[in-house]
């Protein structure tokens, strides 16, 4: 075997031998995924000061667990909502404060796992068997959700539901457990969770508020963080003018299947689930609301047409659906800079789309790694054209060209400037017919 061998940086080794550099074959560009949305909900349960992960395939499985009711019930109708469409949600429970429920069951002391008032609907029962054990069980709306077969109040668990405490442990009947009482929603929970959300990778936040403060703080919040932070998020809130690309205003809600009206602000939550999990090549102009057979508010012709004209996402009633009218934005003021076409939030998911992959794979790549070289530059530019590529297969933009793509060092040495162009697609939603007639 030659003596020499390993890696090399340049070709001036001595001794004879195989020096191998192993390097990754262009794999690292890659577009980003869509999907998460962010909410924050004031709630009867659930856990406070830290967002709650749910995915959409655990939803259904997991929503007693995590937030105290079975998927699809009333209390969790707003979460249901956003869960229709988002890939996952990071739900931040909005109510502060609030107290826990409890009870003394026997000898024990039972205390509800989180604030709020679905706490006073558990109870816990201690049974005795015949062998000198015992069955603790916990009981949520009268139906059994956990039993422990024990010898000693030492060997009880915590469940989702309910926590034990005591020395000793004696049979009794079930007891209700009582004063649970949820938190208030203040100026400062809602600081907190814009802090807590500044700090988590998502594609949209959804505010269902109605006062104007409230809507002012997240339009300023999602300003900052796309023109100062450069993290291209949106927002979603109804009946806020915001003349903005980054927030979606929703002007009218939707009526259920089962029955349910949910307002304009209800509706926010499907609209930012929606919008997270829409893909950059993707509108949705006309998709019907899952699970919606109406609107709560009908308009005119010309009401929607005003509607549009004012930046208003707005929904319309076709055969027993409720679907999206044009997936627009807020931006009614058209520059030379943002012209009409940043509008539409397909445009934008692309732009952002873009925007985010490119600060990604410079973070990931280039980074303090590559010298800022022609060399090192070419290989940046290599990368950002296969992206463009990739960008340009899903029909997201057209027209894409290498040619359009400078990449200079700037005023430092250390600085890379980019100039390029490209030209993101719109989807069909007009239709011109001139039909002639022989």
């Amino acid at each position: 075997m030659a003596l020499g061998g390993g890696t090399f940086t340049t070709q001036n080794k001595t001794l004879p031998g195989a020096y191998i550099n192993f390097v990754s074959a262009g794999n690292n560009v890659a577009m980003g995924e869509r999907g998460t949305a962010v909410l924050a909900l004031p709630l009867n349960w659930g856990e406070q000061g830290g967002f709650i992960a749910i995915d959409s395939g655990d939803y259904t499985s997991k929503a007693a667990e995590l937030l105290g009711y079975e998927a699809g019930t009333a209390a969790l109708l707003l979460i249901t909502e956003c869960m229709k469409r988002a890939k996952k949600l990071l739900l931040w429970r909005s109510d502060s404060g609030g107290e826990k429920a409890s009870a003394t069951v026997g000898e024990l002391t039972a205390t509800a796992v989180c604030t709020g008032v679905r706490g006073n609907d558990i109870s816990a029962a201690v049974y005795a068997n015949t062998n000198g054990t015992f069955d603790v069980v916990t009981y949520v709306d009268g139906i059994e959700y956990d039993r422990q077969t024990v010898s000693a109040a030492a060997d009880i668990k915590a469940n989702s539901f309910v926590s034990f405490g005591g020395e000793s442990i004696a049979a009794t009947a079930a007891v209700k457990l009582t004063g649970g009482t949820n938190g208030t929603v203040s100026g400062k929970s809602v600081s907190d969770f814009l802090s807590a959300a500044e700090k988590e990778t998502f594609s949209v936040l959804g505010c269902t508020a109605s006062d104007s403060d409230t809507k002012a703080l997240y339009a300023a919040f999602t300003k900052r963080l796309r023109d100062d932070e450069g993290k291209k998020i949106v927002c979603v809130m109804a009946d806020y003018a915001g003349d903005y690309e980054g927030i979606i205003s929703v002007k009218n809600g939707v009526v259920l299947e089962n029955g349910t009206t949910l307002d304009k602000y209800g509706a926010v939550c499907w609209v930012t689930g929606a919008s997270a999990a829409a893909e950059i090549n993707e509108s949705l102009t006309n998709a019907a609301y899952d699970g919606a057979v109406g609107v709560d508010e009908k308009y005119t012709k010309s009401d929607y047409e005003a509607a549009l004209k004012a930046g208003e996402f707005v929904f319309y009633e076709d055969n027993g659906k409720a679907r999206v009218l044009s997936d627009i934005n807020t931006l009614v003021t058209f520059t030379p800079e943002k012209n009409s076409d940043f509008t539409e939030n397909r445009c934008v998911r692309v732009l952002d789309g873009w925007a985010n992959d490119v600060a990604a794979l410079f973070g990931r790549s280039y980074l303090g790694s590559v010298t800022n070289s022609e060399t090192g530059r070419s290989l940046f530019k290599s990368d950002i054209v296969s992206l463009g590529r990739q960008y340009e297969e899903i029909d997201a933009i057209s027209d894409f060209s290498p040619d359009d793509i400078t990449i200079s060092q700037g005023a430092g040495k250390r600085d890379v400037t980019v100039e390029m162009s490209i030209k993101p697609n719109g989807s069909m939603e007009k239709l011109y017919m001139t039909v002639q007639v022989n």
